[in-house]
């Protein structure tokens, strides 16, 4: 009997990236069914993987560059162009994020965007036409201003002074020149792969539900809730749009208000990104069975999660999904309802979450030739 099997997982973030998770899987899959042809579609939600998941997926290619880091520090670091040459990918934590920093230099009032600015011209350099931004893991709450600096965009206080594009800065802004920005961008298409959708401002907004992640305290927050509101006001006033509710536009800090307003980019699920960026609905027709996976399902995994997405879309085609987890957690029955026709855990037995982690790779093969011997017996 032919088969064509996928292996379309996220990564079992704290062990393996996706490449890794589908290594596993496909190694237990072979033992199994060594006559199945797999595939391997390493993904993620937008957050930590993209850059792999979508260069893999397109035969690109990945480049390293010198950029600033939150802190205006030089580092090295990476970014993609995808197979077709003129789409770009960033993971702006690969510039801007909080895993950069150490525990005592976390402070979002002091953190700048400019780095994922730097990577961006880099693309523009290269001939983009299209970029796609990764914005998860963020260290910053500079609304973008630090990218927008990077990308020759000027900013004023009212006494006429430069600033630089730090958290701290958003209080005092009182003008924004874009009449130096980077001419190149209105050509170019802006995706951000963006998981939530919490406005710029308020009890719901960039300051108060993830600056206290990045180092701030109560005062910080308030602060840099008030800064946010004047950069507001000073958007307004410069383009004529109001950011602020717009759904997404506090993720990371606020880099996706200033995504939405000076690069006239759009936010959209992560998930939903990739799988149309590798046109994974055109390698699922002719698939028999897909396995995906996650560090842990539960409900929440039905919201934008990865096993989900794949799962949604395969539904559409009538292909099976099956998931594996590292642990199984409240809620997942909701699952069969968004394509999953069954998960497994790769604990055997009462595991600490230690050893998981540590055999994880070993545990994949074994449940994954388990789910193959039990399809083949059909």
């Amino acid at each position: 009997m032919y088969l064509k099997i996928l292996c379309a997982p996220d990564s079992f973030k704290g062990s393996l990236t996706a490449e890794q998770v589908a290594e596993a899987m496909k190694e237990g899959i072979k033992k199994g069914a060594p006559q199945a042809e797999v595939k391997s579609y390493p993904l993620s939600d937008g957050g930590e993987g993209l850059l792999e998941a979508l260069v893999r997926s397109t035969g690109g290619s990945i480049h390293k560059t010198i950029v600033s880091d939150p802190l205006g520090r030089l580092i090295e670091t990476e970014y993609g162009v995808l197979g077709d040459g003129v789409t770009g990918v960033v993971e702006m934590a690969r510039a801007s994020g909080l895993l950069l920093l150490s525990k005592n230099e976390k402070n979002p009032t002091e953190t700048s965007t400019y780095g994922t600015g730097e990577l961006i011209l880099d693309l523009l350099d290269k001939g983009c036409k299209k970029i796609v931004i990764g914005i998860g893991g963020s260290a910053t709450n500079d609304g973008g201003l630090g990218m927008v600096r990077a990308l020759g965009g000027k900013l004023y206080n009212l006494n006429r002074e430069a600033l630089q594009g730090r958290g701290n800065d958003l209080i005092e802004l009182s003008e924004i020149d874009l009449s130096g920005l980077d001419s190149r961008i209105q050509n170019v298409e802006f995706v951000t792969a963006c998981d939530v959708d919490n406005p710029l401002t308020g009890e719901q907004g960039a300051a108060h539900v993830f600056a206290p992640q990045k180092g701030a305290d109560q005062e910080m927050v308030k602060f840099l809730d008030k800064g946010l509101k004047n950069y507001v006001n000073v958007i307004n006033k410069t383009l004529g749009i109001n950011v602020d509710r717009e759904p997404g536009s506090g993720a990371a800090g606020g880099l996706g208000a200033g995504i939405m307003a000076f690069l006239n980019g759009k936010l959209v699920p992560g998930i939903e990104l990739v799988l149309d960026t590798i046109k994974f609905e055109d390698h699922i027709k002719s698939a028999n069975l897909i396995i995906t996976g996650e560090g842990k399902l539960d409900r929440q995994t039905a919201y934008g999660k990865v096993p989900v997405g794949v799962g949604k879309l395969a539904k559409k085609k009538g292909v099976p999904v099956v998931a594996i987890a590292g642990t199984i957690g409240e809620g997942t029955e909701i699952l069969h309802a968004q394509g999953l026709i069954a998960y497994f855990s790769i604990a055997k037995g009462p595991s600490f979450e230690e050893s998981l982690f540590e055999n994880a790779s070993s545990l994949i093969t074994d449940v994954s030739e388990q789910i193959i011997r039990l399809y083949t017996v059909r």
